[in-house]
């Protein structure tokens, strides 16, 4: 066995140890995440940033904010969007901003009207600093990640690493899963998403995570399995990421990770010659027999009943009335107060109060979009389209990044059933806007475009 082999089953193993030392002593969850940002700081001071450790410190803080939000080993609520951000602003103390991404300065500023109106529109015992906290503190982190990602030119192994950085940490939140969760066939009596199968936190943000997991280690199995030893640990991981995610009995991460991956095998197509379809159609049926395998596995522990969930059915198999379990509604009321107020919107926070005195119940945003609009007015709506046009104008040039979609899908997708809840979707629209080179050759540390 290599060296290099040896070394990514070492490091595989050191996160399933996390996984389950935290699920022994929860305290040590704690210790995880403050050195995680300690270290990270650390390691990018050390380095002077030469090599874009900022993004690699980053990336496993964000990988990491899943198993921090199951055993509320986060410092703070926000603590991973904020580690992004302090770690992006050391990252630029040493490299700079990246070149001609002020477009990214201009979608802060669009920010700013809907902030400053909260601070008069937010009820008087409402926590405003919260309020706004909580809402804003998505959108800064892509910000900051885009200020820093747009046009920095990575090689493919440079990206892959960046991505398995955030990867390592989602292996020990799903060894963390194995070992919290009971046994599946005691606890699914139904199919509506269960806390009981996604270690007590919400299952629409575990499935997200476990839906990213899945992908990256699918594309590992692609693009950096050498030997048959690694293909084989690749797909046992993918295929329990596949596992967990699913038994969350939700729907959206899942979808999404699979679309990712289905996105991936295409463009790998298009791109490949003869030989290299030979091989990826190889790769295509092993992956789809796998896939298979892991549904079929699934189907059976939860007793047909996973197959009635995604069927838009109940457990007796009678058809719901709508499958979107009333999120719809959420996002129907919040284009209701873009309408009412369509320039500068109600004001960031000022959604969840409006609702509340409408329905009188709290609920938070699902969609960031609506939300955006609802709350930014047409400002929020220019964001987004700067959000949306800025990574497809990069597509469009000649083998820009290889993930370019796969990564937009990602965030397009989870913005709409998971707003900006976590740092993930942010951060990895970040990745997005990387200049990824099939070049072996290692590209100095700015952009060369």
């Amino acid at each position: 066995m290599k060296r290099e082999e040896l070394n990514y089953i070492i490091l595989l193993l050191i996160h399933v140890g996390i996984g389950f030392l935290v699920y022994l002593i929860p305290f040590t969850a704690k210790l995880y995440g403050f050195l995680g940002l300690i270290l990270g700081i650390y390691y990018i001071v050390k380095t002077k940033n030469r090599n874009h450790e900022c993004l690699y410190a980053a990336a496993y803080l964000v990988g990491s904010e899943l198993l921090l939000r199951m055993t509320n080993g986060n410092i703070t609520y926000e603590f991973s969007k904020y580690g992004v951000m302090i770690f992006m602003l050391i990252g630029a103390i040493y490299s700079g901003m990246s070149k001609r991404s002020y477009i990214y300065w201009l979608f802060i500023v669009l920010l700013i009207p809907g902030v400053i109106l909260s601070t008069f529109a937010l009820d008087f015992d409402t926590d405003i600093k919260n309020a706004i906290t909580f809402n804003i503190s998505g959108p800064l982190c892509l910000a900051f990640t885009a200020l820093y990602t747009y046009r920095r030119v990575f090689t493919l192994q440079q990206f892959n690493n960046l991505m398995l950085s955030l990867g390592l940490p989602i292996v020990s939140a799903m060894i963390y899963l194995i070992f919290y969760t009971p046994n599946i066939r005691d606890i699914i009596t139904g199919t509506a998403s269960t806390y009981a199968t996604s270690g007590g936190f919400g299952p629409n943000q575990v499935a997200t995570y476990l839906g990213l997991g899945m992908f990256i280690f699918f594309s590992r199995v692609i693009l950096e399995s050498k030997s048959k030893i690694i293909v084989v640990i690749n797909l046992i991981i993918a295929f329990n990421f596949f596992y967990r995610g699913m038994v969350t009995f939700s729907r959206g991460g899942m979808i999404t990770g699979l679309l990712m991956i289905v996105i991936l095998l295409l463009s790998l197509y298009f791109k490949a010659n003869g030989t290299g379809k030979i091989k990826l159609g190889l790769i295509i049926i092993i992956i789809g027999t796998v896939m298979l395998g892991a549904w079929s596995y699934t189907s059976f522990q939860t007793g047909g009943l996973i197959n009635k969930r995604y069927a838009n059915q109940d457990a007796a198999g009678r058809e719901k009335e709508n499958q979107f379990t009333g999120r719809e509604m959420i996002a129907l009321s919040e284009i209701d107060m873009f309408l009412d107020n369509p320039l500068f919107g109600v004001g960031v926070g000022k959604g969840v109060e409006i609702r509340k005195e409408k329905s009188g119940i709290f609920v938070l945003s699902h969609d960031e979009i609506t939300r955006m609009m609802a709350e930014h007015g047409l400002l929020g709506i220019f964001g987004l389209l700067i959000l949306i046009v800025t990574p497809m104008a990069l597509y469009l040039e000649k083998g820009f990044n290889l993930y370019l979609l796969c990564l937009l899908s990602f965030w397009f997708l989870t913005i709409n059933h998971a707003a900006m809840r976590t740092a993930v979707s942010a951060f990895v629209y970040g990745l997005a806007l990387l200049n990824v080179k099939l070049i072996p050759n290692k590209p100095r540390n700015e952009e060369h475009n």
